[in-house]
């Protein structure tokens, strides 16, 4: 079996769009979440969102290129252009050597919106726009980076709802080890648009605490009452470590282990046993003692049952073992859903390589079920682990959990 190996890592988050601006946000903790008064003018219950903006890409980009592509595909085009940059994979590599993309992408609404509404108002289908089709599809994110990057392995978008880009690591970890695939450019990508969650808007799974919005995102906290939407991109570039080693590249960390399950249960509420499956799955898979793992990085997302279910399956898998430090990253971001699972690998790999575990923020009241975790409030400094843990699960009952730690030789 191959050793599936990290080279690259490519970000474009509310916490900074290059490595070491998400870095100095981790390091101090800083919440990338604010309000957007269109949601109100919308009808939105919460106005709670993630603070970004969409990346100008004029002049780099052809204005064909740039018609085709949403905005969860801009933002996938920044992370992916750094990750290669980082992994030394540049035009030339690319073309005499067959690389591969899965990203996680599981909706494009605010382009199918909008070529809607165009039809709706001149009754035309002509007038919608040769690039609606190109963005609409949930796939838009793959096809239009193998296009542009000149990608020539698997190209393929995995749709798991918010696991899906841990879901794309994990396959492609799964392909480099079997020796289908020497190179994969792996992420996850989630538009920020209103029109992208209004429907989870609906349902109350959003915070309605906007009077104070860096405080409204409260993972395991007593007193959370939802999530708060975010967005982004984040890629991961996977080599096999014989092929990364011949090209000379730095390694960064290797993809240990990978585990998924599903619940097989409620469409929408989660339960105990689906992430517990998940979790000794990927433990299995990766041949480490649980004293090993230094850091959880936790699903999480601020729900009442969400956290609490995936606090008692953490509780059972180290009964009997000390608990490391965990943390949900969304407590700074907001859920970043479809990209979650890619942002937090790279969040937990910058605090792994700077010897840190950024601060929980707004824990302030454990429940019965959260007291058992470690959640450190206050970052922790040199701090240096070896391996962590990532969980990302969704609805529909999808669960993911990664494994990573640094190579070994």
């Amino acid at each position: 079996m191959n050793r599936a190996v990290i080279t690259g890592l490519g970000i474009y988050s509310c916490l900074g769009t290059t490595l070491d601006a998400v870095e100095q946000s981790l390091r101090e903790g800083r919440s990338g979440i604010t309000l957007d008064p269109q949601r109100k003018e919308l009808g939105f219950r919460s106005a709670l969102t993630a603070r970004l903006d969409t990346p100008d890409l004029k002049g780099e980009l052809s204005r064909s290129q740039r018609t085709y592509m949403p905005e969860q595909a801009k933002y996938a085009y920044v992370a992916t252009r750094d990750a290669l940059r980082q992994a030394g994979l540049d035009a030339d590599y690319i073309d005499r050597h067959d690389v591969g993309i899965l990203y996680g992408n599981d909706s494009t609404a605010e382009a199918v919106v909008h070529s809607m509404d165009i039809l709706r108002e001149k009754r035309d289908t002509t007038l919608i726009g040769s690039g609606s089709i190109f963005q609409s599809m949930n796939s838009t994110v793959t096809m239009n980076l193998s296009c542009i990057f000149r990608l020539r392995g698997i190209n393929l978008t995995i749709s798991g709802a918010c696991a899906s880009g841990a879901h794309a690591i994990g396959l492609g970890a799964l392909l480099i080890r079997q020796g289908l695939q020497e190179c994969i450019v792996c992420g996850g990508a989630q538009e920020v648009n209103p029109t992208a969650v209004g429907s989870f808007d609906g349902i109350g799974a959003f915070s309605t605490r906007e009077s104070d919005p860096t405080r409204a995102s409260r993972p395991f906290d007593r007193d959370r009452d939802g999530l708060v939407p975010g967005g982004g991109a984040a890629t991961v570039v996977l080599e096999s470590y014989e092929h990364a080693r011949r090209r000379g590249a730095t390694i960064l960390a290797e993809v240990l282990g990978y585990g998924f399950s599903s619940n097989g249960d409620h469409i929408s509420v989660p339960n105990v046993d689906g992430p517990l499956r998940s979790l000794r799955m990927a433990v299995a898979d990766a041949g480490v003692p649980l004293e090993s793992i230094g850091y959880i990085n936790a699903h999480a997302t601020s729900t009442p049952v969400g956290d609490r279910n995936e606090a008692r399956a953490l509780t059972a898998l180290f009964d009997g073992h000390p608990m490391p430090p965990v943390t949900s990253t969304k407590s700074m971001t907001g859920h970043e859903m479809w990209m979650a699972g890619a942002s937090e690998v790279v969040y937990s790999l910058l605090m792994m390589r700077g010897q840190f575990i950024a601060p929980h923020l707004n824990f302030e009241h454990p429940d019965d079920d959260t007291a058992p975790l470690r959640i450190p409030t206050e970052r922790l400094d040199d701090y240096a682990f070896d391996t962590f843990l990532s969980n990302s699960f969704g609805f529909g009952g999808t669960n993911s959990t990664l494994v990573i730690g640094r190579v070994r030789e």
